[in-house]
């Protein structure tokens, strides 16, 4: 699918598109590379399917990537999302790489998702510390529009929140 990232540096759009693993001509990233999942071992995990973003001009350099899961077969799950350690923080090289990876998950929700799970997409925030867990589970709320389930770290996105996202980071 394509979509649309944005160069920081350049201030300008490129041209992208997330890609299932069957089609990805690069080396999936591991820890060893400084990201903070082992792509290469999770993607291998039963009733997942792994997606990795590239841009159009350099297929072999992954910008972010994505596990999806059906959990029981009818429930839509991200299992991991991650974007690429030199697009994170205020030096990043490029912005919108999680939203696009995460309306991705939200429009395979509405295609896979079964009975009362179609369109939702639930995942998981785990952090080495409390603080850590609860400012992430803060940037999902206010930029994805995810919600928490109380007590847990489980968060959830709405099947219209999802539409939202999914118009604005993969149809504009």
């Amino acid at each position: 699918m394509k979509v649309k990232i944005y160069d920081v540096n350049n201030k300008i759009g490129i041209e992208a598109k997330i890609i299932e693993l069957k089609d990805y001509k690069g080396n999936l990233p591991s820890l060893t590379d400084n990201w903070r999942f082992n792509f290469k071992k999770h993607s291998k995990v039963k009733n997942t399917k792994t997606y990795v973003l590239v841009r159009e001009n350099d297929e072999e350099v992954p910008e972010g990537c994505l596990i999806f899961e059906m959990r029981d077969k009818v429930e839509p799950f991200m299992a991991y999302v991650e974007i690429a350690p030199h697009n994170k923080g205020k030096d990043g090289q490029f912005d919108k790489v999680a939203g696009c990876l995460i309306a991705f998950a939200c429009r395979l929700s509405f295609k896979l998702g079964e009975d009362d799970y179609k369109g939702w997409l639930s995942f998981e925030v785990w952090e080495p510390t409390k603080e850590e867990a609860d400012k992430l589970m803060g940037l999902y709320s206010k930029k994805y529009k995810a919600m928490r389930i109380q007590g847990t770290n489980m968060m959830i996105i709405a099947p219209q929140d999802g539409e939202e996202l999914i118009e604005f980071y993969l149809n504009s």
